[in-house]
């Protein structure tokens, strides 16, 4: 990478540290450290919110799924509006005005310590897993970049971040968030105004053949449970993902519980409701605009730089024979696009299309035969599709604007890293530690238990990391981790709101509910949007169905 680019990614960087740092204060305590002594803007807290989903998964992850999958994807989110006014009438009040550091201190106050601490630990083993797969994003484009094994990508993001989170505390992550958020916007927009101008056909062309493929289907209203992305899985069990992801995931609700007052949490909230979903579809759009691009400038064979080189050279002789089929495939593809694009009757754009998702099919079965060829050679799983806007990045963008998209992909990662890093300690130091080993522990010694908590964190999102980036599309990895403990988590909060639930009821449908998703997730084809409501439905089916036996809840006694 030329030294102009790296000049902005380290200029950059460095900015977003020590700027992040010197806005900190107040943190020798434990309520500026974790809640910044619920001293932060709605818009602070906003951005914060926002930027901890809009991660480096997005810029990779998403943006690949875009360029293979279309934006069909951005249907995940229909629930969200719909979500945060659930949880701008129950929750966040709920937890705002009790005076918690997280989420599930609020559960023993309401049931018991059982269920506080299961519930708790979910929490750490869903999120910290996530994190893993959040820093294994920007490591795929440092191995593309430098050639270097994953471990040490990992490490060269990982280590410098957690150093970073146990210094700055909950007001530092907020503020590298609101920096973060701005600079992907740019970056994302730069790069559509690249791709507009380097395309060789018009912007309504470019939709056409993108169209062609199916990839600018943004609803699908059939309803088949065994289907990750339609419009209903969306609205229900996106609702559910997302009522728990922003109402009970302590990443999330740290970020509210920072606000100053509980309409600030509120409106705060609502910001993701308004711009969420636009962002996410400018995301999966940058994705269609490079597929659209490859269309007429010969993409790799192998997106993955590494797996190319250890493919030439283990079976050279193979790989260049299947490279001139794929060349001359590219060639009739590129033909049948520019076809695509000129066709001005629709029996003739029928027939153009058809020949277009012909010759589309046979570089796809050409590719898959490259991947298959790879897998052969590392027996790694071979799914490229993380590094296909690296790539793009890499190759075709103009000095500058490559460091900065670059810039933008490690800053998400480190904000969203460190915004997980600081709940995790969270929830270990007050979930955890204060509760069952040293409850009259001072902030000072409560300040140093959670940074080597923190560190214990960055340490396993780092061990995670070194294979998450082989399981697929990353922001399908995050959501499936997610998926499977968050309806679960968010049934025990439902029930909380319910007067009859008691805590052995609450404590046992957890249980029971995780039992079903479990078998759901490995025994069955349905799609993990619904695992969402699966769970949060079964939780609340024995727990109220509990609440006549076992002890009173702590709001009767």
């Amino acid at each position: 990478m030329h030294w102009i680019n790296w000049l902005i990614v380290v200029v950059y960087l460095a900015y977003v540290i020590v700027d992040g740092v010197r806005k900190s204060k107040d943190t020798d305590t434990i309520s500026g450290y974790f809640v910044a002594n619920k001293s932060l803007a709605w818009w602070v807290v906003g951005l914060s919110v926002m930027a901890t989903q809009l991660s480096a998964v997005t810029m990779i992850g998403t943006t690949g799924q875009g360029a293979t999958d279309g934006i069909r994807f951005v249907q995940i989110y229909f629930g969200l509006p719909l979500a945060m006014v659930i949880l701008g009438v129950t929750i966040v009040p709920m937890l705002h005005g009790s005076g918690v550091y997280t989420a599930y201190e609020y559960l023993e106050r309401r049931f018991d310590a059982k269920t506080r601490s299961f519930t708790a630990l979910l929490f750490l083993l869903s999120r910290g897993m996530s994190c893993g797969t959040i820093l294994a994003a920007p490591a795929v484009v440092f191995s593309a970049i430098f050639g270097l094994p994953l471990v040490w990508s990992v490490a060269l993001i990982g280590i410098p971040t957690v150093i970073y989170t146990m210094i700055g505390g909950v007001q530092a992550v907020a503020w590298a968030d609101v920096k973060q958020m701005v600079l992907i916007i740019v970056a994302l927009l730069a790069v559509m105004v690249v791709l507009v101008i380097q395309m060789p056909v018009s912007p309504n062309d470019a939709l056409r053949i993108a169209g062609s493929t199916g990839r600018l289907q943004a609803f699908d209203f059939s309803f088949n449970i065994n289907e990750t992305y339609t419009f209903w899985s969306g609205v229900i069990g996106g609702t559910f993902l997302m009522l728990s992801y922003f109402g009970t995931d302590q990443s999330q609700v740290q970020r509210f519980l920072t606000a100053r007052s509980v309409n600030e949490a509120k409106n705060s909230l609502l910001m993701s409701a308004y711009w969420k979903i636009p962002l996410q579809g400018l995301v999966l759009v940058v994705g269609i605009g490079v597929f659209v691009y490859y269309q007429f400038v010969r993409p790799p064979l192998l997106y993955n730089p590494a797996h190319e080189a250890a493919v030439v050279a283990d079976r050279g002789s193979a790989y260049s024979a299947l490279e001139r089929r794929y060349s001359d495939a590219f060639t009739l593809r590129e033909s049948a696009a520019l076809a695509v694009a000129d066709a001005d009757e629709d029996t003739l754009r029928a027939d153009a299309i058809a020949t277009f998702l012909e010759r589309d099919g046979e570089i796809e079965s050409l590719r898959a035969e490259a991947l298959a060829l790879a897998g052969e050679v590392t027996d790694e799983a071979t799914s490229d599709v993380n590094y296909i806007v690296p790539r793009f990045v890499l190759s075709e963008l103009p000095i500058g604007l490559a460091g900065l998209f670059i810039a933008g992909v490690l800053a998400a990662a480190m904000s969203s890293i460190a915004a997980e890093l600081n709940a995790l300690a969270t929830a270990s130091v007050i979930d955890f530690y204060r509760r069952w080993v040293n409850p009259d522990a001072l902030d000072s010694h409560l300040l140093r238990v959670s940074k080597g908590a923190t560190a214990f964190w960055g340490i396993f999102a780092c061990v995670v990391a070194t294979y998450a980036a082989t399981l697929g599309s990353l922001i399908e990895v995050v959501n499936r981790f997610g998926s499977f403990f968050y309806g679960s988590i968010l049934g025990v909060f439902l029930l909380a709101m319910i007067p009859r639930a008691k805590g052995w009821g609450a404590f046992l449908g957890l249980i029971s509910g995780m039992t079903t998703v479990g078998y759901f997730n490995f025994r069955t084809d349905v799609a993990y949007l619904w695992q969402n409501l699966i769970g949060a439905a079964v939780v609340l089916a024995v727990g109220i169905a509990l609440g006549s036996f076992g002890e009173k809840s702590k709001s009767e006694a």
